[in-house]
């Protein structure tokens, strides 16, 4: 893949002085069309041999263009947070809002390479890896975003000399390394690992550009080029219709009954028995999150279900039980302006707890495949690759160590209305019903099957649903309970 990088390329100095005044001008025109238009980011990853000039280059566009608009990251070693938590967090927190350039120095390609490299992987943790970019990259572009992937190259004996020149001279001695020259003595390594990641990763949706790294005129005119032509091209673009569905067909059974018809809503508990059962539970349940062995794992509780459910009451009865520093109860409504900027998934990976700490979500990432799917807030085609995105999201939740549970708390539609008119008739518990609460209820039908879609597809080995019989209160709140424990008793016994 590099044949071509290696040959030579050249601009003279007087060509490059003719050519950058109009395209400074054409770059921040372009940029601040971004900005105006405001429907989809740019990213800008930046990665290739020490001494191509990735540096360079980079502060030279950031000069050229205007930089209150540009969200630059360097990204070095992870630190104790970030190692904490799935990979590929930390990624995920710099991403750029719609109508913004994000340039990252290093990337997740960092990561997959130099663990390569320095042998902290072997080709099975290596092509891990780089499936888990393209799955990232393909859901990126698929929610608007345009993705640019620099390569600076040089060839060894090109690296070679550069770092050399550098190092010789006192005003840019300071950018040679003892990494630097590291590297280099692994060059072999990173040109044949980075070229199998690249030819893994060229996608049509976010290509590889490769740059030969020799002549700094031709780099900065290459990059400076590339970047204008691609925002260019994309803000040409007429405002299309939403994409075709690509996902596997939603088949409703032919008899209608859906999984939630199997639910016997009417389970008993008494009171007394609940009272003796929650001390039980929730005595058991703060031991275990005690345990020295929970702190190579975090908790993820996710609570779904109709209006009027009891979610809120079962949350208490769990964080009663837990440790007020290590645990954090995240309530999910419409998304804020902010989190509409960034794709859609951004607002819960921000909120990923790291290892020892604890995340409840009431309600969650399902809103995509719920209210969003009934209500039309989302195009078929978004809520329909939900499905596969959210399955993805949790797999890195449950592969960096994770314990993943999700509730779906339901009630009859009596029961409902009963809870509803009990909430208008109580001072204290008006706040809790509210108009949209009446407008769901008449969508019943319609949330009845999406949510039995949500089950079929996302209801995974490692990451099951819990369907809460909830008529009763205090038996959802102890089946609840129930499942939390026995799911960390057998994560902690492994």
């Amino acid at each position: 893949m590099f044949e071509s990088a290696e040959i030579g390329h050249r601009i003279d100095k007087d060509t490059f002085r003719k050519m950058m005044p109009a395209l400074r001008e054409a770059l921040l025109d372009v940029q601040y069309d971004l900005k105006e238009k405001a429907d989809f980011p740019v990213l800008i990853l930046i990665h290739g041999f020490d001494g191509a000039g990735r540096g360079e280059t980079m502060n030279l566009i950031n000069e050229w263009l205007d930089p209150r608009l540009i969200h630059t990251v360097a990204f070095a070693d992870a630190n104790d947070e970030a190692r904490a938590r799935p990979w590929m967090w930390r990624y995920w927190r710099e991403l750029p809002a719609k109508g913004r350039i994000g340039m990252f120095f290093g990337s997740y390609y960092s990561d997959t390479l130099f663990d390569r490299v320095f042998n902290r992987s072997d080709r099975d943790a290596f092509d891990r890896q780089i499936f888990d970019i393209l799955r990232f990259e393909r859901m990126l572009t698929l929610d608007g975003a345009v993705v640019l992937k620099f390569w600076f190259h040089l060839s060894r004996d090109k690296q070679k000399q550069r770092l050399k020149t550098l190092e010789q001279d006192p005003a840019t001695s300071w950018r040679v390394s003892k990494t630097d020259w590291e590297h280099y003595e692994r060059y072999d390594k990173i040109r044949k690992y980075g070229e199998h990641m690249l030819r893994l990763t060229n996608t049509s949706h976010a290509p590889w550009i490769v740059i030969d790294g020799e002549d700094a005129n031709y780099r900065n005119l290459t990059v400076a080029n590339t970047i204008l032509e691609a925002i260019r091209s994309r803000i040409g673009q007429p405002a299309s219709s939403p994409d075709r569905v690509e996902a596997p067909p939603l088949l409703a059974p032919i008899d209608n009954k859906l999984v939630l018809d199997t639910l016997q809503l009417e389970r008993k508990l008494d009171k007394d028995d609940y009272r003796k059962k929650l001390e039980q539970l929730q005595g058991r349940l703060n031991t275990l999150t005690r345990d020295p062995r929970f702190a190579r794992h975090s908790l993820v509780l996710v609570f779904e279900g109709n209006d009027a459910a009891g979610k809120g009451g079962s949350i208490r009865r769990i964080t009663q039980a837990l440790d007020a520093r290590r645990y954090r109860v995240v309530p999910v409504a419409a998304p804020s302006e902010e989190e509409k900027a960034k794709p859609w998934l951004w607002r819960f990976w921000r909120h990923v707890p790291g290892k020892g700490g604890t995340t409840v979500f009431d309600r969650s990432w399902y809103g995509r495949v719920l209210v969003e799917r009934v209500e039309g807030f989302a195009p078929e085609a978004d809520w329909m690759r939900a499905y596969y995105e959210i399955n993805d999201f949790e797999h890195q939740l449950t592969e960096n160590g994770a314990i993943v549970l999700k509730f779906w708390l339901a009630i009859s539609k009596d029961e409902q209305l009963a809870r509803f008119k009990a909430r208008e008739e109580t001072g204290f518990k008006r706040f809790k019903i509210t108009d949209e609460d009446w407008r769901n209820r008449d969508k019943w039908e319609l949330y009845r099957q999406a949510v039995s879609d949500m089950v079929d597809r996302t209801s995974t080995s490692k990451v099951p649903w819990t369907l809460v019989e909830a008529n009763n209160k205090y038996f959802a709140r102890i089946k609840i309970l129930s499942t939390i424990c026995d799911a960390l008793e057998a994560r902690l016994g492994e």
